[in-house]
């Protein structure tokens, strides 16, 4: 889960833009071939963000939380969005694919250890692989906390979100007939992989606008309307990986795992108003997490852009990257 026309702001406490000093296809296998490129520092202390979504993609945005000159930054597209192809793909394309693909550029670019960044789903990929590789991994930044538990898509899709935004809920779900609107991922699952390209647009716009409706607390309630192709990868891997509970083996289970990261330090930076991954989520993984603390923001929802969000992240990596030999890095 993340939202996309919040990185269009320009913020002028992050870091000024930069440029990549590497960009390259990866050929992961299964016929996908991920985007990965490197900013900053590259002899500095290595950082692989982890994007939104599933589906979201990475943005020219991510690379500025991160002072250039302290960071090695890494960032790619995960499988089937972005610049990665095949576009809007979900064969082989699970949480265990992805985890691999993180893997297999950590070698690739011969790190040994990182920092992890990620909000939203990308917060959920950081813990899986953190608990799946945790000798790899030196600190977790996670932003928007999301477990990929069946009581946060019962929320999200199932009514809870809409009794705080009724007249979004009421376009989300007016789509589909009544008769399929007790599981609404489904429904949309039905035509979003209907063959029918028209078809999966109008229902992958409308599935993206109501999560980008709900991200910031600055919202107007219209989540405007992404592009086609936008629109068309985040909708299809995002239901795809919700139908399939994330793949994991039992929900719960980044809890049940957590133990693995128990040494591993980290920050979660949590909007106290987040409509789409509300705050029990990061209150209970950093009950359960020795190494993690938890700043709540105040005033802030979901979306990474939102101020006292990305200031909170700013600082977190900075002071990450001013002890860095402390962390490994």
């Amino acid at each position: 889960m993340d939202k996309f026309s919040g990185q269009k702001r320009a913020i002028s406490h992050l870091f000024p833009p930069i440029d990549p000093f590497d960009q390259r296809i990866l050929e992961v296998g299964d016929g996908h071939h991920v985007y990965v490129e490197q900013c900053g520092n590259p002899r500095g202390a290595p950082v692989v963000v982890l994007h939104g979504g599933p589906g979201g993609g990475c943005s020219p945005a991510m690379r500025r939380y991160f002072d250039p000159e302290v960071w090695r930054v890494i960032l790619f597209d995960q499988r089937g969005c972005g610049r990665s192809r095949p576009h809007a793909a979900t064969h082989a394309n699970t949480t265990w694919h992805l985890v691999a693909d993180i893997e297999r550029i950590r070698h690739t670019l011969g790190i040994e250890r990182w920092a992890v960044f990620g909000g939203s789903w990308g917060a959920t990929l950081g813990l899986v692989y953190a608990e799946t590789h945790p000798d790899a991994v030196a600190f977790l930044s996670l932003r928007g906390v999301f477990l990929a538990m069946q009581r946060e898509l019962d929320w999200f899709y199932g009514g809870g979100a809409g009794q705080f935004w009724p007249d979004q809920w009421q376009r989300f779900v007016n789509l589909v007939p009544e008769e399929e609107r007790g599981d609404l991922i489904a429904a949309y699952n039905r035509r979003l992989f209907s063959g029918d390209l028209m078809l999966e647009t109008r229902f992958a716009r409308a599935w993206a606008s109501w999560e980008n409706a709900l991200a910031s607390m600055d919202s107007d309630g219209h989540g405007g309307e992404s592009p086609a192709d936008y629109a068309r990868a985040f909708a299809r891997l995002e239901n795809h990986y919700f139908a399939n509970k994330g793949f994991l083996e039992e929900d719960g289970q980044i809890l049940r795992d957590v133990h693995r990261i128990a040494h591993i330090p980290g920050m979660i930076v949590q909007g106290r108003y987040d409509m789409i991954c509300p705050p029990i989520s990061a209150h209970t993984l950093a009950s359960n997490w020795p190494g993690g603390r938890l700043h709540m923001v105040r005033g802030a929802g979901h979306a990474l852009s939102e101020t006292g969000i990305s200031q909170e992240l700013v600082r977190v990596m900075r002071a990450v990257g001013e002890k860095r030999s402390k962390y490994g890095l």
